[in-house]
């Protein structure tokens, strides 16, 4: 997956359906600490391009990892874009942060195992890649797209629809 943002759109359809029970912030944190170890290789040229972190017990590490760090960054962020005013602060409870956490980290895998041949989402149990050309890169990356623009325009109609009641 071209890192971070594609990975956004199924994020952003969980997050229509979920609504308040998702932080989009928390898992759109969890997918950059997901791809932090894949840019060390790039750069340094050392390494295997999706470890450890593109298993799936690496994912729940990256996912407590995320949650932790992430719940007081999103909140920070939402303070920063003034979604989160000062006389109503937003606060995002623990099960939501772990849910969106545990969600970015696990779906991330999934994505990656479908298109990338070095993953091994089973480690250390199975070295194989049971998702591996599951469907097409073109296909997967136009549900991630269309998942991120039908999750948008569902989550702004219910928006404009509880503002019109």
């Amino acid at each position: 997956m071209p890192f971070t943002p594609i990975h956004m759109g199924p994020g952003i359809f969980i997050k229509a359906i979920l609504q308040s029970s998702f932080s989009l912030m928390v898992f759109g944190w969890t997918q950059i600490v997901m791809d932090i170890q894949p840019l060390i290789v790039m750069i340094t040229g050392e390494g295997h391009l999706h470890g450890f972190t593109h298993t799936y017990v690496g994912a729940v590490l990256i996912a407590i990892f995320s949650a932790l760090t992430g719940k007081y960054l999103s909140e920070f962020g939402l303070k920063i874009l003034r979604i989160s005013k000062h006389e109503n602060p937003i606060s995002i409870v623990w099960w939501v942060v772990f849910l969106s956490a545990f969600i970015g980290s696990f779906s991330h895998v999934l994505l990656d195992s479908i298109m990338h041949i070095d993953v091994e989402p089973f480690f250390p149990i199975i070295l194989a890649n049971p998702f591996l050309d599951l469907m097409s890169v073109p296909i997967l990356h136009k549900i991630c797209l269309y998942s991120g623009l039908i999750g948008a325009a569902i989550y702004y109609g219910i928006h404009w629809r509880l503002k019109a009641n």
